[in-house]
Parts: C-alpha cells; sequence; structure tokens
C-alpha cells in the first residue's frame, strides 16, 4: 500500500479493516482534524458514506441503521464538541445494546491541557458507557504498529457486536498534514518506500479479516434445562413475557416455546413478536392488549401464574411489569449478557444463554400444554379490549386511535419507528397483533426524546422497506436537525406528528395537580411546525379528523418523498379517553 503521508496511510489501511469486517456504510461530519479519516472512508468503494452536518444527529442515524441491520455503522468527527456530541447516542447504545463505533479524531498528546483551541480531554470521554476504549497511538508506518491497527479494527467490531453488544470507542490523533498531500519520504510524515521491510501482512493486511474472530452461542447447561422444563411441566398458569428484542427472541423459536408450553404469549410491540406469521399460526393467544386490562380488578380474580418465561430487555407496560412484580410465583429472565433487566427485583432465575437456545432446548420435548381455562382468560381479555379499542377509535378522534390506526394500515413489509413519551405506549396499548412484517423500533434503553427523527430516518436508510415514523411535538422539535438527513442521505418517510403542544406525558402524573404544572411541566410552546416544509423539502400536512388522517397516511406510505401528517390533540382530552376506555374493559372483565 502507498499512501503520499504516513496519517492517509494510518486512515486507509484502519478503513479497509473495517470493510475487510463487513462495515459497508459510514457516517462522517465535516471537520479538520478528521480529515484523514473522512477522506478514507470517502474514497472506499465499498462504503457508502451519509454526510451530517449535526454530530449528534449523525450518531443517532448510526444508532438507528445498527437498530436496523444488527451491525454498527462508523461515526466519523473532528476533536472537541464534536465528539462531545455523540454522548446522548452513546448512552442510548449502552442501554440497548445496540452496535455503535466512534472514531473521534484528536489533537496530538501534547497539546492537551495547553490551550490549544478545539482541544478538549477526549480519553474516555464516554466513561463506562462503551464496551471497549482504545486510545490510539500516532500513526507511524512501521510493520508492529500497523499490525496492531489492524488488529484493533478487527477488536472493535467484535466488541461492538459481541455476546454484549453495544458502543466502542477509538480516539485517534493526528499531527499535520491532515489532507493527503504528498510528503518526503525523509520527513517525520512522509512513508519510506520500504516502511513495511517484508511484512506482507502489515502492509497489506490478509485475505479478509486480519483476525477473524469466531464467537459461540451460550447455551443453557443441561441441569438448567431440566429445571426451567420441571418448573414449567408444574404449571397450571404459565406465561411467555417478549420485551423489547435487544438480543430477544426469534419467532420460530418462540413458536416452539409456545406450542410446547401452551402459555399465552405477552408480546412488545417493540420484541418483533407482535406482529408476524405466527400470531395467526399459534393455538395460543399472542396478546397485544395487556396493558389495557392487567391493572384491572377483574384480572386479579384469575390468580398469580405459576411460572413466567421472560426474554429481551424490560417491557415498556408498566400494567405488566407491575402484574409481574406482584405475581407470587417462579419467574426467569434470559438475558445472553447477563445484564439483569429486572427492575421490579423479583424475578428468581437468571438464565445467562442465547434466547433462540434456550427456547429451542426448552421445547426439544413436550411440557404440558397448560390450562386452558388460563389461556381462554387471556384470549377472552384480548377480544374485550379489542372490541373496545375499536368502538373508541370508530367515535373517537384521539391520540391512542391514531396509534392504532397506524399500526393496522402500515404496509406489509415496513419498517415503524415509534417516539418515546407517548406514541411508544399509545402503540403498546392499542397496536394490535396481525399477521404482518412490521418491524417496530424504539429508543428504550434511556428512553429519552432526544435523536428520534435521526433514529428512525437511519433505521430507514439500512432496508427498502417504507419507513413510517410516529413522534410527538417535543421530540420533533428536539431533532428538526435530523430532517436534514432526507436530502443529504435520500431517506424518504412517511412521519405522523402528534402535536399536543408540549409534554403531554405529565398529565399522568400526580404534578398536574401542581400550580408548578403548566408552565415547568405541559411547558406549551405555540411552535407551528409547517414552516419545515420548506425548509427541509418535504411535504406538511395537518389534517383534521380520522377519514382524512387514515386517507392521508395510506396515500404517503404509497408515495416517494417525505410526507409529514401533523394530528392536533388536547392531551387531556386524550388521557380522558383513555381513562374512559380502560374502565370499559374493566368494567366488562368484571361482569365476566
Amino acid at each position: 500500500m502507498t499512501a503520499p503521508n504516513v496519517n492517509t496511510l494510518w486512515a486507509e489501511t484502519l478503513v479497509s479493516e473495517l470493510v475487510a469486517g463487513g462495515v459497508d456504510a459510514a457516517c462522517l461530519s465535516p471537520g479538520s482534524r478528521s480529515t484523514p479519516l473522512t477522506v478514507a472512508f470517502a474514497e472506499h468503494p465499498e462504503v457508502e458514506v451519509f454526510s451530517h452536518l449535526d454530530e449528534r444527529s449523525a450518531a443517532f442515524f448510526a444508532l438507528g441503521r445498527a437498530r436496523r441491520t444488527g451491525e454498527p455503522t462508523p461515526l466519523v468527527c473532528t476533536s472537541g464538541t464534536a465528539a462531545a456530541n455523540y454522548h446522548p447516542a452513546v448512552i442510548e447504545a449502552n442501554q440497548s445494546g445496540v452496535p455503535l463505533l466512534l472514531l473521534t479524531a484528536d489533537r496530538p498528546p501534547e497539546l492537551i491541557d495547553s490551550g490549544a483551541n478545539q482541544t478538549v480531554d477526549q480519553e474516555k470521554l464516554y466513561g463506562d458507557a462503551v464496551r471497549w476504549y482504545r486510545d490510539m497511538p500516532e500513526p507511524e508506518a512501521e510493520p508492529r504498529k500497523m499490525r496492531m491497527l489492524r488488529t484493533t479494527a478487527a477488536r472493535a467490531l467484535t466488541e461492538s457486536t459481541g455476546a454484549d453488544p453495544g458502543p466502542v470507542h477509538l480516539n485517534c490523533r493526528f499531527r499535520k498534514p491532515l489532507e493527503p498531500t504528498p510528503t518526503p519520504a525523509d520527513d517525520p510524515a512522509g512513508v519510506p518506500d520500504d516502511w513495511a521491510g517484508g511484512d506482507d501482512a502489515a502492509e497489506a493486511g490478509r485475505d479478509g479479516p486480519f483476525v477473524s474472530t469466531s464467537e459461540g452461542v451460550a447455551e443453557p447447561d443441561e441441569e438448567t434445562v431440566r429445571r426451567v422444563r420441571a418448573a414449567i411441566r408444574t404449571a397450571e398458569r404459565g406465561l411467555i413475557v417478549a420485551g423489547p428484542a435487544d438480543q430477544g427472541l426469534g419467532a420460530a423459536s418462540l413458536e416452539r416455546l409456545a406450542s410446547a408450553t401452551g402459555f399465552p404469549v405477552l408480546a412488545d410491540p417493540l420484541s418483533d413478536l407482535r406482529f408476524g406469521p405466527h400470531v395467526d399460526r399459534l393455538d395460543v393467544p399472542v396478546c397485544g392488549g395487556y396493558d389495557g386490562y392487567l391493572g384491572s380488578g377483574g384480572v386479579e380474580e384469575w390468580g398469580d401464574p405459576d411460572v413466567v418465561v421472560r426474554f429481551g430487555a424490560s417491557p415498556t407496560s408498566k400494567p405488566l411489569r407491575h402484574y409481574l412484580r406482584d405475581a407470587d410465583c417462579r419467574q426467569f429472565v434470559v438475558d445472553p449478557s447477563g445484564g439483569w433487566p429486572e427492575a421490579e427485583f423479583t424475578a428468581t432465575d437468571l438464565l445467562v444463554a442465547d434466547s433462540d437456545a434456550t427456547a429451542d432446548a426448552l421445547a426439544a420435548e413436550p411440557l404440558g400444554g397448560g390450562s386452558e381455562s388460563w389461556r381462554e382468560r387471556f384470549a377472552g381479555a384480548e377480544r374485550v379490549h379489542w372490541a373496545a379499542v375499536d368502538e373508541t377509535v370508530a367515535e373517537t378522534y384521539w391520540e391512542g386511535g391514531v396509534l392504532a390506526d397506524v399500526a393496522a394500515l402500515a404496509p406489509d413489509p415496513a419498517t415503524l419507528f415509534v417516539s418515546n413519551s407517548m406514541p411508544v405506549r399509545d402503540v403498546d396499548r392499542f397496536g394490535r397483533p396481525r399477521d404482518a412484517d412490521l418491524t417496530v423500533l424504539g429508543n428504550r434503553g434511556a428512553s429519552g426524546i432526544d435523536g428520534i427523527t435521526s433514529t428512525a430516518l437511519g433505521a430507514g436508510s439500512a432496508t427498502a422497506d417504507p419507513l413510517v415514523l410516529v413522534t410527538g411535538d417535543l421530540a420533533y422539535y428536539h431533532d428538526m436537525n435530523g430532517l436534514l438527513a432526507l436530502g443529504r442521505c435520500g431517506v424518504d418517510a412517511t412521519v405522523v406528528l402528534v402535536n399536543n403542544d408540549g409534554g403531554g406525558i405529565f398529565h399522568m402524573l400526580p404534578i398536574e395537580d401542581h400550580p408548578t404544572f403548566e408552565d415547568q411541566f405541559r411547558t406549551p410552546h405555540g411552535l407551528d411546525f409547517e414552516p419545515t416544509e420548506a425548509l427541509y423539502s418535504l411535504e406538511f400536512e395537518r389534517v383534521a379528523d380520522r377519514r382524512a388522517f387514515r386517507e392521508r397516511f395510506g396515500e404517503s406510505v404509497r408515495s416517494d418523498g417525505t410526507q409529514v401528517i401533523e394530528v392536533q390533540f388536547d392531551a387531556g382530552d386524550s388521557h380522558a379517553v383513555r381513562d374512559r376506555l380502560a374502565e370499559q374493559v374493566a368494567e366488562a372483565l368484571a361482569g365476566d
């Protein structure tokens, strides 16, 4: 490999190794100190480059791609506050186990703590939120260092996507010249013709990754399988709970386990299991309405489950979490990384093993089938809940009804990204299970409302499926910069903007009755988002009723370009509808 200077050689080697390890895209933000990396990625023929002016949006965009693909999209930024702007996405990736690879450019060591411009302490900038950190040595055309660089690239990808996936940070220091400027071989920044001294591995790498890592699947041992099977076989009332799909359960393994146990399945909308062909194929109910009935008085008469087997992250639904908290039963939590995703502290067993391998091992023998009356209780509650939802949606135009319509009308296939605050809660309670290839995503690791648009667009960039984003007005405001990716990165979307003029979720909290509520919590802003149409070259339309929304939504998901469909509501009114609907379901179940 020849290069005009050592920085170019170093950056091209790093990028070539990342590509050999499977990287096919990168998110770049402009800056001087990162020039060697930017040029190396931009000129590599096998890398698709996504250019972002805002580092925070870039990081969430890369996060979204990784949520959709399971692989990291490297991020490149210059030194200083640019790297700090990655931090919110790093936190989300850490909390939710999403691969992320951060390549932050930095100044030479002697400039640290010197008052030099755009120089901050970037060592371990993200603390313990990363799976692995490496402060890279300054580039040098020396065989051992180049083998180290190639090995580091391979290790960074492995650490990011391993048994405990998450962010990896490589801090890359560069001296000038930063551009690919030809430099004499005898200059400290130059590259001698014989720098490798015949070390072909250092100079040209190997056929494929410099280091290939093979990771086995963590399967439960036989004694664990026997122990869990014994608990299931003696259970009349059992449940399979599928939380958000952070290393969650696959549909095929779910089918096998549900068929073997006869247990109802409570599928979070972010589990990848609420939607799909298995919904209609299984003989046990795949439940999506539990958030609307588990807290009702009628359910208390059912009795506690005897055993619960839970996969994925902590469920979105608070009523479900509290139901599991209060249940006096054996609860098995399966988590491949051993992360203890159990905030109610009532689980009895943690199984540190692959989710699919665990389910398949348990289902390898018949497990008893459970109680038919127990299954029918959940099936009946689902019927009551969805009948009440259908009736309410038909009669009333409100926030939850919009999410019910989105879940029902989203194309097959499609990627649906839902914002935090009320949208994810509404799709949890009102998103009815159906036979459709619908991938539902959200940022539930830290549950922030920053970076929502960018994450959704990043997910959309990784698939040809139609992209639907449902976001609130505050989340839309927080990440308007992310809309620039529509044109710069070639992503189309249908954006459903639920505008209730402020923090509507605070109506659910006791602070609603406090004098500070309006100005300090609900914080109405009065913003008109229609000007984003001209600013970001999208189509913006405000609809006033359900019929208009359904028509416009259907047109949008079939159209090219990006359409923002704004629906305006009073948050208090929508919460009143949710409360009436919950009371209706509770009364119906109590009368059964």
